[in-house]
């Protein structure tokens, strides 16, 4: 059992590290990373840049003096003098204004830093001061009007402004930043319906960073697992739509409240975090554990875990890696604990305009039957009950699973990436998963055929610059109780 005992040992042995590395010999750490191409050079000390605010001052009230004086004499019929003169003075007042914000008007995301996606990595950019970025997403999803079986499905297409991101940064210098991320979803909020849309924090953490190896974080972080939940801007995936493992297995978006270490070591690069668990009272079985994440919302940490990434990112183009969760989720409300265990392996590798991307999943919860109880779904005496006529479906299907698991595989490739020059892409692409969050339920129980679930997504990613997607795809849903409804999907994602 990962115990709060525990935890504050591994917390007491973190911030021992962290005091001893902040007094070591040598130069300051890499905030980029050593797979960070592009990485800018150390902020400017703060001294230097007030000179140079000064400096830009006096000569904006030079100029400024200029123009009032051409204009007060028969020269200032001079258009083109003065067209020259309030050319300067717009360049000197945007360098001002660049220099105040600290760079918040940067220029065009740079590359992934720390496994963050490209908008959220900008704080890492910036020499000193204020970073601003973010990104948005646009969904058209229109159903089929019958099941597999022939039922009616009874969906409604939507048209829906499923997020607006704003990312908020700020660097004080080589060691400390701030960085969040602030979601407004489906483009209003309702009382409380999460289905008209909430406002809420993704994540905001504080990072120390101290050495390459060896750095350090606190606050609302993602989990770092998977190929998504920390590469969730929408033209870093391809599809209208996140893969269906990385939602309903691996809970995508999935943060909550902790403290760890981050890093580079050679070839890998890692991530350990001490976090509040989940919460065994959302616990499904159609939705597994994603209605368990506490989001950092005035968590229950009774019980607190251990999720861990490690990386291989020393070859180019390829990503491969492994990562793992485990933790109680009782929060006091399940006498033995609750604990929730799953990992996973994922790989990723880019050569010219080929992408191909893998994952695998697999998890468990134990005392899954005080879990249901906690639910007030009654377990049957008779281990047979369930299998006979006329038994209830809502008590025999309605089990959270104590095992669950998935895997998707896919292959891209753009088109357009034999052309020389431009920045431009095509990508037809293609994405096949499998997953279940019942893969395996208690004595007395069945497992809902429905849940066992397979899904084919294929489609085609325009963007006529990196930052810009529009999406097209179908999806072809089954399961093996004939209930699937394929859908078509367009979409539109930015991120800046």
């Amino acid at each position: 059992m990962f115990s709060p005992g525990r935890s504050a040992g591994a917390l007491f042995l973190i911030v021992s590290l962290l005091m001893s590395g902040s007094s070591a010999r040598g130069g300051p750490a890499d905030p980029q990373g050593a797979h960070a191409p592009g990485a800018r050079a150390g902020p400017a000390p703060s001294g230097d840049m007030e000179k140079r605010i000064r400096e830009l001052e006096e000569k904006v009230r030079e100029l400024e003096a200029a123009l009032k004086a051409l204009r007060s004499t028969p020269a200032g019929r001079d258009a083109a003098r003065m067209a020259e003169l309030e050319r300067k003075l717009e360049l000197l007042t945007l360098e001002m204004e660049r220099l105040t914000l600290g760079e918040a008007a940067s220029p065009a995301p740079g590359p992934s830093v720390r496994g963050l996606g490209p908008a959220a990595s900008k704080v890492y950019q910036v020499k000193q001061g204020v970073s601003i970025g973010g990104y948005g997403e646009m969904a058209y999803q229109n159903f089929d009007a019958r099941r597999d079986d022939g039922s009616a499905s009874g969906l409604t297409d939507t048209l829906d402004l499923l997020r607006g991101v704003l990312y908020f940064g700020y660097k004080w210098n080589d060691r400390f930043l701030v960085n969040s991320e602030v979601e407004f979803e489906h483009a209003t909020t309702g009382e409380g319906n999460e289905a008209r849309g909430e406002v809420s924090l993704e994540f905001a953490y504080l990072d120390f960073l101290i050495r390459k190896g060896l750095n350090a974080r606190a606050g609302l972080v993602l989990v770092p697992v998977g190929l998504v939940n920390e590469l969730h801007e929408p033209p870093v995936f391809y599809g209208v739509l996140r893969p269906a493992v990385e939602q309903l297995i691996l809970p995508t978006t999935w943060r909550e409240n902790g403290a760890g270490v981050f890093g580079d070591l050679g070839k890998f690069s890692y991530r350990l975090y001490v976090l509040a668990g989940l919460d065994a009272a959302g616990f499904s079985s159609d939705r597994g554990i994603r209605e368990g994440r506490q989001e950092g919302s005035q968590s229950k940490a009774e019980d607190l875990a251990l999720a861990g990434r490690l990386d291989l990112v020393a070859v180019p183009g390829l990503l491969a890696g492994a990562s793992f969760y485990s933790g109680d989720s009782g929060q006091g409300q399940v006498p033995k604990g609750a604990r929730v265990t799953l990992w996973d392996a994922h790989a990723q590798y880019q050569w010219r305009g080929l992408d191909l991307r893998g994952l695998l999943v697999s998890g468990s919860i134990d005392d899954v039957q005080a879990i249901d109880a906690l639910h007030q779904i009654p377990a049957a005496s008779d281990p047979t009950f369930c299998a006979k006529p006329g038994g209830p479906d809502s008590v025999c299907f309605d089990s959270v699973g104590e095992e669950f698991g998935g895997w998707y595989v896919q292959a891209a490739w753009d088109v357009l990436s034999m052309r020389q020059g431009g920045t431009a892409s095509l990508s037809p692409f293609a994405r096949y998963e499998e997953f279940d969050p019942q893969e395996r339920v208690p004595e007395g129980f069945l497992k809902d055929p429905a849940q066992d679930r397979h899904l084919l997504t294929a489609g085609l990613v325009w963007k006529p610059i990196p930052q810009v997607a529009v999406k097209a795809d179908f999806q072809n849903s089954g399961n093996r109780g004939g209930t699937g409804v394929d859908q078509f999907n367009v979409g539109l994602g930015w991120l800046f």
